[in-house]
């Protein structure tokens, strides 16, 4: 490791050579002030370059705003253009106000919490409460940035990620129900026939507003009454549509009902005769919604919300959400009791667990439904309960334990006497009589 002496009037300038700085190719040096001898300034030195070669200083003048400038640099990238325009909305609006000229060195955990709390009581506009999820998002930015810092050699420790961002409480999903799915996909068809068969197509499969304006006609197998999901559009700045891969980087393929592959029969044609009014042809490459005529252009996600948004006020859903029709297609799965890997790769999630934490009380709610079956069933076939001579005919007997829980006891009904037959402990008593429905 390099270092050498700088005299700087009453004290010593230790500089210690750190390598070449990754983005700007240029050499990165480390300083400390020390005041002495030469002898000991020497001797400061050597602790001073064996303390650096070790890694874990980030450079005096490199701060906070530098390595988040540099950080989504290079993820940039590896990101979705959406993606990186809300990260430069967080980093301009939030971080770089508040943290972009501290030094990268100094920054703490404490600091941080502090920011977050500021940010959580008025980091709004015009000093309003921030939402939890934009916090924790401006959170994410910077444990991402430092971890990258970190991976430099510039700091030693992650101080983001022993932070505590508030919390984010999960909303209650509240899907449509089918009615107004109905109502929403019927009115859509009445107005534009299109926008209704987009509709149709996203309730049915679930797949993201991005990946059905990506879809291409030779996306669809429809004698196969299937289509496969392999990517997604969205817009970039200056209003450029650009296709991406899905979320999760991988393709699906997705069964189809006749319903929908009926309708999808009649989109085909329309965009077929529209092809032929224009004295073009519609390609298989051509996008299944797209205003072109020969499908060159797709549809603009944002573009389909705003139809939707208008649509919705017509039917008076002024609650339901576009993604909701994602929402609607996984919950009437669960609750029709298909298993939750088949419902993930439909909704082309990651994996089961990343279902099972979106739609947990949809799954809970399918299980009491299940258990609730099994329960009928098993009442069906459960023997009856013994009968004993007695007064008036063969009453049924009661059973219970005694205070001390150690001996059964059969009690006809109307009589005041009772029979101790045998130690007995509660389970075996309430599985023989079948009532483990009501063990404790």
């Amino acid at each position: 490791m390099k270092g050498h002496l700088r005299r700087r009037g009453n004290a010593w300038e230790l500089r210690a050579y750190v390598g070449i700085d990754p983005i700007t190719n240029r050499q990165k040096y480390l300083t400390r002030t020390f005041r002495g001898g030469k002898r000991e300034a020497d001797e400061a030195l050597a602790r001073f370059t064996t303390e650096v070669s070790g890694g874990g200083h980030a450079a005096q003048d490199t701060t906070v705003g530098d390595l988040i400038r540099q950080w989504l640099d290079l993820a940039r990238n590896d990101l979705s253009p959406s993606t990186v325009r809300g990260y430069e909305r967080t980093i301009r609006s939030y971080i770089t106000p508040t943290l972009g000229k501290v030094p990268l060195a100094r920054l703490r955990t404490a600091q941080l919490d502090r920011f977050y709390a500021q940010l959580r009581e008025k980091g709004g506009q015009n000093g309003t409460p921030l939402a939890p999820a934009t916090v924790r998002q401006a959170h994410a930015i910077l444990r991402r940035a430092l971890h990258q810092g970190v991976r430099w050699g510039w700091i030693s420790t992650n101080v983001a990620s022993l932070a505590s961002p508030p919390r984010v409480k999960t909303p209650q999903l509240d899907p449509p129900s089918p009615d107004d799915v109905i109502r929403l996909i019927e009115a859509a068809t009445e107005d534009d026939p299109d926008l209704g068969c987009f509709l149709l197509l996203a309730a049915t499969t679930g797949a993201r507003r991005g990946e059905v304006c990506a879809l291409r006609w030779s996306d669809l197998d429809l004698p196969g009454k299937a289509v496969t999901i392999s990517r997604s559009v969205v817009e970039a700045e200056h209003s450029e549509i650009l296709e991406k891969d899905t979320k999760t980087h991988a393709s699906r393929r997705i069964a189809l009902d006749v319903g929908t592959v009926g309708v999808l029969i009649a989109h085909r044609g329309r965009c077929s005769a529209r092809a032929a009014a224009c004295d073009v042809v519609l390609p298989v490459t051509g996008h299944v919604f797209s205003r072109d005529p020969d499908g060159t252009r797709p549809w603009v996600p944002n573009d389909v919300t705003k139809d939707f948004i208008r649509l919705r006020k017509t039917v008076k859903l002024d609650t339901v959400r576009l993604h909701d029709l994602r929402h609607f297609a996984a919950t009437r799965l669960l609750a029709a009791g298909v298993p939750v890997r088949t419902v993930s790769g439909r909704l082309g999630h990651a994996n089961a667990a990343t279902t099972l934490g979106v739609y947990a009380h949809f799954v809970e709610e399918s299980d009491k439904d299940a258990a609730a079956k099994l329960l009928g069933r098993c009442s069906q076939n459960r023997p009856p309960l013994p009968f004993v001579d007695g007064v008036g005919g063969r009453p049924r007997l009661g059973l219970r334990l005694n205070k001390s829980h150690r001996w059964l006891q059969l009690t006809p009904p109307g009589c005041t006497w009772s029979s101790q037959l045998r130690p007995v402990s509660r389970r075996t008593l309430l599985v023989s009589s079948g009532l483990c429905q009501h063990a404790p």
